[in-house]
């Protein structure tokens, strides 16, 4: 059988993947203050940025079709149970009032956990060494009611703590907020690829690491039963992060599952690439267009990217 010879216009024609710019969601980091807009060295492109500045970031990446944010928090204050995360202004809340302002009807979406509020890193409440599933859950509540209360679209618990899905669906809907929708980390792994994200966001552990709460990257079995027990507590779609070294589970949760799949492009695979693209390894663009394809053809209907801004302008 010969395959079909095709014209730069016929392989568009039939092309079988498709990325759009409303595909792909921007991670940004907002921090107290205004006026700020501070380079992050482990992730060269994306800046830690005040509310004023979220806004004017958010109001371009309307302008270029991007599909949404999802926003992470560094707060100025630290304690045992991350409390600054409930903070309504805090800087998540802060850029989440600006940005609704600057960029009407662009889906925004937080990260709900408690690594980046903790003085000891951990996702959750730390007791005897441990963390504590069952007594993280009321706290991780009221960080999404808070968000919520902000203006969040969605809110997405990152945790891994067993039943926070629940539990926030429980709390958004007796605070009069049935429609803020939970966009749940429901199968991330304990992965090397975090390494730029938790220096960029401040959340390394200081002690210990989350192997006992994040899934084992060797089982795949395991990570579709995590995303069907999310769905089953109210998830309003789903995630695999990190996204590429992960393309089978990508697949095998979106034969799963009939919700939306999203797959988080983290920031080792966002690095690795950069730094092979700086020292003429490979040609950037083509591999950042060729690495969402890859995603995206999975069976993820939204990859999160820190490019997410540049590729919209490229694919418009």
């Amino acid at each position: 059988m010969r395959r079909l010879r095709r014209s730069e216009g016929l392989r568009r024609l039939v092309r079988e993947t498709r990325v759009a710019p409303a595909d792909l969601v921007q991670p940004l980091f907002v921090v107290s203050g205004s006026g700020v807009d501070r380079p992050i060295a482990s992730l060269p492109g994306q800046r830690h940025v005040s509310a004023d500045v979220a806004a004017a970031i958010a109001a371009d990446c309307q302008a270029r079709g991007v599909g949404g944010m999802l926003l992470f928090g560094l707060p100025d204050h630290k304690d045992d149970e991350g409390s600054s995360a409930w903070d309504d202004a805090g800087p998540v809340q802060e850029a989440i009032r600006a940005m609704r302002a600057a960029a009407p009807g662009l889906p925004i979406l937080t990260d709900v956990c408690l690594c980046q509020y903790t003085s000891h890193g951990a996702c959750g409440i730390v007791h005897d060494g441990h963390v504590d599933n069952d007594a993280t859950l009321p706290l991780l509540a009221r960080v999404a009611l808070s968000h919520a209360r902000a203006g969040a679209d969605a809110v997405a618990p990152s945790d891994m703590m067993d039943g926070r899905v629940g539990a926030i669906r429980s709390a958004l809907d007796a605070g009069g907020l049935p429609d803020t929708a939970i966009v749940a980390y429901s199968t991330k792994f304990a992965s090397a690829f975090y390494g730029p994200f938790r220096d960029a966001a401040g959340s390394a552990p200081k002690s210990g690491d989350r192997k006992g709460y994040q899934l084992d990257p060797a089982n795949a079995r395991e990570a579709v039963r995590e995303a069907l027990l999310d769905a089953a507590e109210g998830a309003d779609a789903l995630m695999v992060k990190p996204a590429g070294p992960y393309l089978d589970v990508i697949a095998r949760v979106r034969d799963a599952s009939p919700l939306p799949l999203a797959a988080y492009q983290v920031s080792g695979e966002y690095a690795m690439l950069e730094a092979a693209a700086a020292v003429g390894a490979l040609d950037r663009r083509t591999a950042i267009l060729e690495s969402l394809t890859a995603i995206r053809r999975a069976g993820a209907d939204l990859v999160i990217t820190y490019w997410a801004g540049e590729a919209a302008e490229w694919l418009t």
